[in-house]
């Protein structure tokens, strides 16, 4: 049976989709059979960062919604063999998605693959709620600024109150320079006062940049900083291993 990670942040803006394509990358590079759903039901960007925005017929909400069957709706990823892209619909209408029907969804989709990452949008609405019935771990994307930092651990503590235990922390885009400067938090002050484990920390890096931009993962440059990093990181984060 697969293992579903929900991936979360607290507020917009922090690279969650650009970490759950690249944690999807690595795994499906690795020989894993990967399924990426995107859940970010108000801003959705998961089919451009794979370059995929050409390719999306039908989406998450046609297959709750009985309008097609699951697999009409599970794209293969050009360039892998085994990584799986679910769209979620382009704009918002009357059709929702509950903790019922996102269960239900995952129990299938691990019968087939050996990981489903959801996309959750930013903060604690319903998509949030309804994905986190689903997961098995939660890993939230969060960047070294005060107000982002806050949220991680609100939405850190909401999850522990919904009885979710198994939760790490990525902090995306640590700029050296505004740390020397003392303009944000440095990593030890990060460490020290998070509730939940950090699994690793992403520098700012015009890779990452470039990489959204085209669509391809950034891990899928060898010989990259960056690539090599979020490499060790989602290692990391699936053995469990939450050390900085």
């Amino acid at each position: 049976m697969g293992k579903v990670f929900l991936i979360a942040s607290g507020k917009g803006g922090t690279g969650k989709t650009m970490f759950a394509v690249n944690f999807g990358a690595v795994l499906a590079s690795g020989g894993k059979r990967v399924c990426l759903i995107d859940m970010d039901l108000g801003m959705r960007n998961m089919d451009l960062y794979l370059g995929m925005e050409n390719r999306v017929v039908f989406n998450i909400m046609d297959v709750m919604s009985g309008i097609c069957k699951l697999n009409k709706a599970l794209m293969k990823v050009r360039g892998f063999d085994s990584l799986y892209f679910m769209a979620v619909s382009p704009r918002k209408d009357g059709r929702r998605i509950t903790a019922g029907h996102m269960t239900a969804l995952c129990d299938v989709l691990k019968k087939y693959f050996d990981y489903i990452i959801i996309d959750c949008g930013a903060g604690m609405g319903e998509e949030l709620q309804a994905s986190a019935a689903a997961a098995d771990q939660t890993i939230i994307v969060t960047e070294p600024e005060i107000a982002a930092l806050r949220d991680a651990d609100t939405l850190a503590s909401w999850l522990l109150d919904q009885g979710m235990r198994d939760n790490c922390m990525v902090i995306n885009k640590i700029d050296v320079d505004l740390i020397r400067e003392g303009i944000i938090p440095d990593i030890a002050y990060i460490v020290n006062n998070t509730v939940t484990p950090v699994a690793g920390f992403i520098q700012m890096d015009r890779d990452i940049r470039v990489s959204t931009s085209r669509g391809v993962p950034v891990v899928c440059k060898t010989g990259t900083e960056t690539g090599d990093n979020l490499r060790n990181i989602s290692r990391q984060i699936v053995d469990q291993e939450y050390r900085v």
